[in-house]
């Protein structure tokens, strides 16, 4: 079975569940991306237009610390968090999590989204590290099962990805240069998982659709996609050497940047189910080059940061999110859903303005709340459209009566 998971025709009526989202057994928790998917958008719609219009944190993560740990926390590490889990049970051949475990681990995420709310940053700590730590277990079970090697590594990026949560947590109240490098590194751990999962799924997903010869990439490549931000975010995390990240960054990024061009297929412009997986990985490895060179600039930060977080993790997590729900509920993969090519650009015009935002911060002050204003509708807007559209799919089960 492959990730696509690609379906027979659909069904004139789809079925209908009666039993209560309460319930272990209803559809919503069959599988990680139902309930993760849906609860991700819809808080990253509310997450994102508060910060752009005034919200300004609590006690324990006041200004940016809550809007940064939110996006990367709460939203893009959750949305990998979602995958690996829907993708682990197809690349391991175990039964995925589901059920009453799944329901814990969706429990402990919407605690910690509810606690970040609150004075007390311990509580959305200890929310939010289990969240990680009990996906790691719950992927990395299915892996030493199966004596899965070569996903070893992402169930200890998972793993480590908890551990940047938990980090950060620790030094709040602490240097500011602490608290900004623990929020850096798990940024960049979200963007490793994009070099990981990119790399096998881009150039599968280009020649399969194409019907053009896939392009491999080097096992030291596909290794070093995501273990090259491992170490960058531990030395960032634990206040370690940190300027050698520097190297590791600059190497991921430039990587990333030539794994692109190697993968690029003219025909890739006229699907968008293609295309923006590639320009999601085209921003990610731009921006992690800029972050790299943020520590010789320091006025790059801002920059590298979010065509990281709203170009890459925005635009591709959006498009993985609508792909994989698609083939894990029994509709085929193309043509991209009706209104989503919308999300697509209005995704793209976030990153474009948010990039604007970062260069009106240094010219001209005065606007940049406007333009931060601007990304966030457009940011709210994109996921919007796909919660809507895919939340009667994500809660009901498969069109063709299989289980998933």
């Amino acid at each position: 079975m492959s990730l696509e998971n690609i379906a027979e025709p659909t069904p004139p009526q789809i079925p209908k569940s009666t039993l209560s989202y309460l319930n272990p057994n209803h559809p919503v928790w069959a599988m990680a991306f139902r309930p993760l998917y849906l609860l991700t958008a819809l808080y990253a719609v509310i997450s994102i237009l508060l910060w752009g219009f005034g919200y300004t944190g609590t006690r324990a993560m006041p200004a940016f610390l809550w809007h940064a740990h939110e996006m990367v926390w709460g939203y893009g590490g959750a949305v990998v968090v979602a995958f690996l889990l829907t993708a682990g049970a197809t690349w391991t051949g175990q039964p995925p999590v589901r059920g009453k475990f799944l329901m814990a681990i969706v429990g402990c995420y919407i605690a910690a989204r509810i606690t970040a709310f609150l004075p007390w940053g311990w509580l959305t700590g200890l929310f939010g590290t289990a969240f990680y730590w009990l996906a790691s277990y719950g992927m990395g079970e299915a892996v030493w099962v199966s004596r899965n090697q070569r996903n070893y590594i992402a169930v200890v990026a998972l793993f480590l990805l908890g551990c940047s949560h938990l980090a950060f947590h620790i030094a709040l109240g602490s240097h500011p240069a602490a608290l900004t490098n623990g929020l850096l590194s798990g940024l960049i751990l979200v963007a490793g998982f994009i070099g990981l999962v990119g790399g096998r799924i881009i150039p599968f997903f280009t020649s399969t659709r194409l019907n053009t010869p896939r392009i491999n990439s080097p096992q030291w490549a596909m290794v070093g996609s995501l273990a090259a931000p491992m170490a960058a975010a531990a030395l960032m995390m634990t206040q370690t050497a940190v300027a050698l990240a520097f190297y590791f960054l600059l190497f991921t990024g430039i990587m990333g940047c030539v794994q692109s061009k190697r993968w690029f297929h003219k025909e890739i412009l006229g699907e968008p189910m293609l295309w923006t997986l590639h320009l999601g990985y085209v921003f990610t490895s731009i921006g992690l080059v800029v972050l790299a060179l943020g520590f010789i600039s320091p006025k790059l930060t801002s920059l590298g940061t979010h065509l990281i977080a709203v170009g890459g993790i925005g635009l591709l997590t959006l498009s993985m999110m609508t792909r994989t729900a698609l083939g894990h509920t029994g509709r085929t993969i193309y043509p991209a859903p009706k209104y989503l090519p919308y999300a697509f650009w209005l995704m793209i015009a976030a990153t474009v303005m948010r990039v604007v935002a970062a260069f009106v911060l240094l010219l001209a002050p005065s606007w940049y709340q406007h333009a931060l204003a601007c990304s966030a509708l457009l940011f709210a807007a994109s996921l919007a459209i796909y919660f809507v559209r895919y939340y009667p799919w994500l809660t009901q089960p498969r069109i063709d009566g299989k289980a998933g």
